[in-house]
């Protein structure tokens, strides 16, 4: 037998008001439905909870050990349908967000604390990761939605194009192609390059453009993060290509220096949710300020 929290509400009525006749008035159930109730929480305890005292049912000291931990679970439950009835019209709770490394560390933050401040009973947990992890979190349920930098590959997600956005080669203001500003598909295949690693989003385009000019190029050095990356390439270790986002303070102080390619590193910003899933109030309340980020 399982108990129910229709039992439980039913034992916390007779304890309260002392007598089945007032517990299945303001039930709305019948006098049988209630004694019947009681019957089965007391073959579940067994032993009797109530002591019969002609039509009066009181506690007993089993009765009394349990009750104010029934009460707490009805308060509970009381507390979560009230938290579903008003998550239908104002969003509620927290939202679990993936994001790929570029639109997680330059772009979503303030979208997210505009989310914060629009809805302030709200909040937005942001994961950032590669794009292959948001993917497959969203996938698995982990995430309730993510955004990724390129196609996605999960079939069964449904993918929105968000925004639009661009990858620059770049360099070190020492480097010799800093002067020039400008690099042949036969000085692509002979620099040694930094990237992000294999399930980057970024990479995946790089390597796209690459292969679509018949540009074959050697990976030196893999670093997961795009900060580290910048420093590298800062630092005079090799060639990189990053978001044009990422990379505009460096751009604009003239620590970076962006070299012009015959490479089409255009790309697509994608919003992933599962496809056929109802939508929540929270979930199309952040899809609609991303909608107005457009």
């Amino acid at each position: 037998m399982t108990i129910t929290l229709r039992q439980l509400e039913i034992f916390e009525k007779v304890a309260s008001g002392r007598h089945v006749t007032k517990a299945s008035e303001q039930l709305f159930i019948t006098q049988s439905a209630v004694s019947m109730a009681i019957s089965e929480l007391e073959k579940y305890a067994g032993a009797p909870l109530f002591e019969r005292q002609g039509r009066r049912l009181l506690l007993n000291d089993r009765g009394c050990l349990i009750l104010s931990k029934v009460q707490d679970v009805l308060r509970q439950v009381g507390t979560i349908e009230q938290l579903l009835i008003e998550s239908v019209g104002e969003p509620i709770g927290v939202l679990r967000v993936g994001a790929s490394t570029t639109v997680g560390n330059y772009i979503l933050p303030t979208i997210v604390g505009d989310f914060t401040r629009n809805y302030p009973r709200a909040r937005a947990w942001l994961q950032v990761g590669n794009t292959d992890q948001i993917e497959h979190a969203v996938e698995t349920g982990s995430l309730d939605m993510g955004i990724i930098e390129g196609p996605s590959h999960v079939g069964s997600l449904l993918s929105t194009q968000w925004r639009r956005d661009e990858l620059v080669v770049i360099v070190g203001k020492g480097h010799p192609w800093a002067i020039q500003k400008k690099a042949s598909n036969s000085m692509l295949e002979k620099a040694p390059w930094i990237m992000r690693e294999k399930g980057s989003g970024t990479r995946e385009v790089f390597e796209s453009a690459l292969k679509k000019k018949g540009v074959h190029c050697a990976i030196s050095m893999e670093l997961g993060h795009t900060e580290a990356i910048k420093k590298a390439v800062e630092a005079g270790l090799g060639v990189s290509c990053l978001s044009r986002m990422a990379v505009a303070r460096e751009l604009a102080h003239g620590w970076l220096v962006e070299v012009n390619t015959r490479l089409d590193l255009r790309r697509n910003l994608i919003v992933l949710t599962r496809d056929g899933g109802y939508r929540t109030a929270l979930l199309k309340a952040f899809l609609s300020i991303l909608e107005e980020r457009r």
